[in-house]
């Protein structure tokens, strides 16, 4: 597989009137090839989801670079899709409609929605739009819904939509799942792993949860810090292996019950993240 991603050297610090500079990342390098899904594992704060912004273009760094396809990091474009941890659907207009409504606004902006072009351009769209809702498991009813008519999980299938059809190279997903109920977030996990071993998308996944991410991820990164007051660094990179999963694909119940131990024995989570070295092999 070919680099897709590159982080060289990466520190970002926040500067404040009046406050002292606030360093969050310090020296992260990370490089991540095209096909790979890669979970992003870390303590509150740790500058996962700035880590994210970094790539997606819309995070400054205040000292090294970030490299998209061997280029200098662009500005945020269609290569890089992204799905928060809110739900970003715009509450007037339908499930259709909001799916529809980037590569709409990309390819003809406002003044162009009114032209014979548009309208072909536009039945496309959403019969695309309608294979997407399909992937994300929604049936064609669902279509004309608004979204406050919709479930939390049915929300962020949408949104993940949303983000597919701009046909990314990059699926960027922050905490994604967090605010769904554990039944709907198994549901969606399950779905997520099917959408990318069928578009090949590279993805990376920021969450709070270790088996989320063990069972998504063919590769898990923790970000974290040695001491309380030092900034964040990458203190963990490993491969993910089959064996480490059960038949269903997800985290073996021993393998769980063993790092669960370390976590409730070490009370400073960098140390068990330096521990969780063995959970990876």
């Amino acid at each position: 597989m070919s680099e897709l991603i590159r982080l060289e050297d990466i520190s970002i610090v926040y500067r404040t009137p009046g406050h002292p500079p606030r360093q969050v990342l310090d020296e992260v390098n990370l490089s991540i090839d095209a096909g790979e899904f890669v979970a992003v594992c870390g303590q509150t704060g740790c500058g996962k989801s700035t880590m994210l912004r970094l790539i997606l273009g819309a995070e400054h760094a205040s000292r090294g670079r970030v490299l998209i396809d061997g280029q200098v990091l662009p500005r945020p474009d269609r290569s890089r899709g992204y799905v928060p941890q809110k739900y970003s659907l715009f509450p007037h207009k339908t499930v259709l409609d909001n799916i529809t409504f980037g590569p709409e606004m990309e390819q003809f902006g406002m003044a162009g929605r009114l032209t014979p072009r548009f309208f072909r351009r536009r039945r496309e769209l959403r019969e695309q739009a309608f294979d997407y809702l399909r992937q994300m498991g929604l049936c064609e009813a669902d279509a004309n819904k608004f979204p406050d008519q919709l479930s939390g999980g049915m929300q962020q299938r949408v949104a993940i939509a949303q983000a597919l059809i701009m046909r990314p190279k990059i699926l960027l997903m922050d905490e994604a799942f967090s605010a769904l109920d554990p039944v709907t977030r198994t549901e969606m996990q399950a779905l997520l792993r099917g959408v990318w071993a069928e578009t090949g998308t590279t993805i990376l996944f920021v969450t709070h949860n270790i088996p989320e991410a063990i069972y998504l991820g063919t590769r898990v990164v923790l970000l974290g810090r040695q001491s309380p007051e030092a900034s964040s660094r990458i203190v963990l990179d490993f491969e993910v292996l089959d064996s480490v999963r059960g038949v269903s694909g997800y985290p073996r119940r021993e393998e769980l019950d063993r790092l669960t131990k370390l976590i409730e024995d070490t009370a400073l989570g960098g140390r068990v993240e330096l521990e969780m070295a063995e959970f990876g092999r």
